[in-house]
């Protein structure tokens, strides 16, 4: 007897079965953005999305809407983060190392001890962030504004806050040798407990300061 009339039907079936499969890869997406390192999603519209442990290294998300993303330990190292909007989201534990996030929108952030060794971040926004335990050893945020954010216990050893804007900035115990804080605006800030050897703060604002070095004009 001749079952091939009955066989198509099924060849058929597994043959589109496997063309899904091909398209549906297990990686999320999310409105037409590809969650995978490399992809290409400038401008892309991730409000809130959840992207929690995800592997995003090197993405370009530069001018993205990730405000109120959870991120939390999501490894966004070399990410191309140029003027997003992340206003709100959360990136506690996430990698961020030697990413660009100049001219990111962090305000109201938590950045709870990322890891952001040698990231790009000039002229960000920080105010109002929670940056505690935060590595950012090496990292560049010269001009960058960090307006009352939180940064107790931050690694900020040889990093770049020239010109930074860090007005009531909680900076207790934190880790500030051979910083870069010329010309920073450190007024109302609070460094008690913080390590400051060799950190450069020539030209800095220190009025209402805690615990400022003294000596420096």
């Amino acid at each position: 007897m001749n079952y091939l009339h009955l066989l198509i039907p099924v060849l058929l079936l597994v043959i589109g079965s496997h063309a899904i499969g091909a398209e549906d890869d297990g990686v999320p997406q999310i409105n037409g953005c590809r969650i995978a390192p490399d992809s290409q999603c400038a401008n892309a519209n991730l409000r809130g999305a959840d992207l929690r442990n995800l592997d995003m290294r090197r993405m370009n998300l530069a001018g993205a809407d990730l405000a109120g993303a959870d991120l939390r330990h999501s490894n966004l190292d070399l990410a191309n983060l140029e003027k997003a909007s992340l206003r709100g989201a959360n990136l506690t534990r996430a990698s961020l190392q030697q990413s660009n996030l100049r001219v990111a929108d962090f305000s109201g952030a938590t950045l709870v001890a990322i890891r952001g060794w040698g990231l790009f971040a000039q002229a960000a926004n920080f105010n109002g962030a929670n940056l505690r335990a935060a590595n950012l050893e090496f990292a560049r945020l010269s001009s960058a504004s960090l307006h009352n954010a939180q940064l107790h216990a931050a690694n900020l050893e040889m990093t770049w806050l020239s010109k930074a804007d860090l007005k009531g900035a909680q900076l207790q115990d934190a880790n500030l040798q051979e910083v870069k804080l010329g010309g920073a605006n450190l007024a109302d800030a609070n460094l008690s407990g913080s390590r400051t050897h060799y950190g450069n703060f020539q030209g800095a604002n220190m009025a209402g300061c805690v615990a400022c070095p003294a000596g420096w004009d």
